[in-house]
Order: C-alpha cells, then structure tokens, then sequence
C-alpha cells in the first residue's frame, strides 16, 4: 500500500535539496520506496513517476551516479536512490544491485499500468555517439542488447563497461520491461553508454506517460503486470 505521507517527504526532501518549489502532489500519484539489503549492498529507492525531474542519487560509484541521474532526468521521475555497496571489489554489485532496486520501484509505482501508453522509442545521439531504445511495459521481462561489442574495453573512472550491460538487463527484469537498446555508433565509452542510459530515460517517459485516450489496460488480455 502506497504511503502518501512518505510521497509527500519524497518530493519536499527533492524541492530542498534543488532549492525548488514543491509542487502540490496530484490525487492518485504513482510513486513507491524500495528497500535492498544484500551481504553486499544496502540501498534505499523512492520514486515518483509524475515527477519533475528532481533527482538524488548517491551509491559512492561516481559515475555510476552520473549514469543514473541522467536516466531518471531525462525520464521526467521525481527519484532518490541512496546507498553503499562494497565498492572496494569494483562498482560491479553496486550498479547490479540498484538496477534490481530501481527495476522494482518501477515497477511498483506502474501499479496494473492502467492508462500508460505502454509503448516507447527513442534514438538518442551524443556527439559522435548514438544509441536506440524500444520498450514495452508488459509486464513480461525481456532485454535484447546489440552493439555493446563497440564499447573499448576496460573502464570509466572505475566503472566497469560491462556493468553497464548488466545495469539494463538488470532493469528490465525487475520492472518487467521488455527492452530492446541497441548502441548504433560511437567511440568514447563515455558518450556511449550514456547515450543508451539517455535513450532509456526518453522511451520510459513515452511509455509510462498516461494516455488520455487510454481508460483502461492497454492490453486485449485486460491485464498488464500479472504474475507471470
């Protein structure tokens, strides 16, 4: 059960933290708060779905971080994602374990998905960088990844290029998307995965908008979301 209290908290903390002011939070906001606890990682999620693009993020994976905020950003989400992991071994549990987090507080906040567009495209170029990415809230999880083989070995500031991989299957099986990114060109690894960070944002905020001409489930099957 939603708690509207703790939206409320949600969107103050982020309207202070911008030196914004806090919008006064619509009947039937989907927002959710997640909590993962593993031996490895200890993360804590809030987000709000209908948001303004007020955004936190802090794992101690620099980076990482930058990735995360960009994708919530450009998403349109209201998002606080906090937390520490074992970053002494490498990002690779942090960025795995709060993809799992952010998957299911997204998945939680669609609720039955009642009204979304539920489709959503984007290509997405930066600098000599572009990346393509197709979704569908289906409630079924599916990632389809190409062109990753592009990405130079090796890391970014102590970010793993793999992790990035990870990062969107991760996501995709959490919040049960079914996720098509394709990385179509580029050089600079930076420029790269931020492009497919960035082409996700766009798709997910086509996707998860509501439909004014969409009353109910945009599904045949009357259902979105299901148990699986």
């Amino acid at each position: 059960m939603r708690d509207r209290e703790d939206d409320d908290v949600l969107v103050e903390t982020l309207a202070r933290i911008l030196d914004r002011p806090a919008p006064v939070a619509a009947s039937g906001s989907r927002s959710s708060r997640v909590v993962r606890a593993t031996a490895e990682t200890r993360l804590a999620v809030r987000l709000a779905l209908d948001g303004a693009s007020r955004v936190r993020v802090d794992t101690g994976a620099g980076l990482y971080d930058h990735f995360l905020e960009q994708l919530a950003f450009h998403a349109g989400f209201d998002l606080v994602l906090e937390g520490a992991g074992d970053l002494e071994t490498g990002d690779h549990h942090t960025a795995e374990d709060a993809a799992i987090a952010l998957g299911q507080a997204l998945d939680r906040a669609l609720g039955d998905r009642r009204g979304i567009a539920r489709y959503g495209h984007a290509v997405i170029p930066m600098d000599e960088a572009r990346a393509a990415c197709t979704i569908d809230v289906s409630g079924r999880p599916y990632c389809a990844v190409e062109g990753f083989e592009r990405i130079p070995a090796g890391d970014i500031a102590g970010f793993e290029h793999e992790a990035a991989e990870e990062f969107f299957r991760a996501v995709a099986s959490a919040a049960r998307l079914t996720l098509h990114l394709e990385l179509q060109a580029g050089t600079n690894a930076h420029h790269m995965i931020e492009a497919c960070f960035k082409a996700l944002a766009r798709a997910l905020h086509q996707a998860t908008t509501i439909d004014p001409n969409e009353t109910g489930v945009p599904s045949t099957k009357g259902t979105l979301g299901g148990s699986l």
